[in-house]
């Protein structure tokens, strides 16, 4: 198949290995003292490695290639212990109770944030208030993480950019942890309709008498509506 991959100019490379440990997927190597694109299936054409080469020496070029091969990336991540950080769980401190919210800063409590990367089962969501956000409501509404974030713990998703239907993952969610209930901020377009449906559809199917409320934000951020 012909898709986007990286290219490295072994004339340019000077050898310092930052691209290889940029690398999670492990598709660069060094050898003989210069990288190495080692396998065209662990290379997922998004560049990591880019902005980590001081010489300039990696590109982007559209070539044949075998498709990138997640479930073999994982299996080697899991036979090394390891995996991409950013999907790593992390517990980024106790979320603060909402009356105490700071003016400024984050009220991020947990990593990672994405429903995609989000594991069914993670310490956040011991005895926990979820919040499901799309993931553009941040970035209209400038009092995001006081007003909404703050004592919460986050998840955030778009259905028609990833392509997915969310309502397995999150029943799964709501029915394996203790969760206390569920706030949906959504914007008002009509795509994110199905992320406020994905979430009703969980809470009816958990098996759990949940609350759940909705908050719908205009494209400059105001709250239109809260049921």
């Amino acid at each position: 198949m012909i898709r986007r991959i990286i290219q490295i100019d072994t004339e340019k490379c000077n050898g310092c290995g930052r691209c290889a440990a940029a690398c999670h997927e492990g598709a660069i190597g060094m050898v003989d003292g210069k990288a190495r694109l080692l396998r065209d299936d662990y290379c997922d054409g998004l560049g990591d490695c880019l902005p980590a080469c001081p010489t300039g020496a990696i590109t982007f070029v559209e070539r044949e290639a075998a498709a990138y091969d997640e479930a073999a990336v994982k299996q080697r991540q899991a036979a090394r212990g390891g995996g991409c950080p950013g999907s790593r769980v992390q517990t980024l401190g106790q979320a603060a109770p909402v009356p105490a919210a700071p003016e400024s800063g984050s009220c991020l409590s947990q990593w990672p944030v994405q429903l995609k990367l989000t594991p069914v089962t993670a310490p956040c969501f011991q005895d926990a208030e979820l919040l499901v956000a799309a993931d553009c409501s941040a970035f209209a509404c400038g009092s995001f993480h006081r007003q909404f974030m703050a004592g919460r713990t986050t998840l955030i998703g778009c259905p028609k950019l990833d392509g997915v239907d969310y309502a397995e993952k999150l029943t799964a969610i709501l029915r394996s942890n203790p969760i206390r209930g569920v706030t949906v901020v959504r914007m008002q377009v009509p795509c994110c309709g199905g992320l406020e449906n994905a979430v009703k559809r969980a809470v009816r199917g958990c098996g759990k008498d949940l609350p759940c409320r909705t908050v719908v934000l205009s494209l400059d951020g105001r709250v239109l509506s809260q049921e």
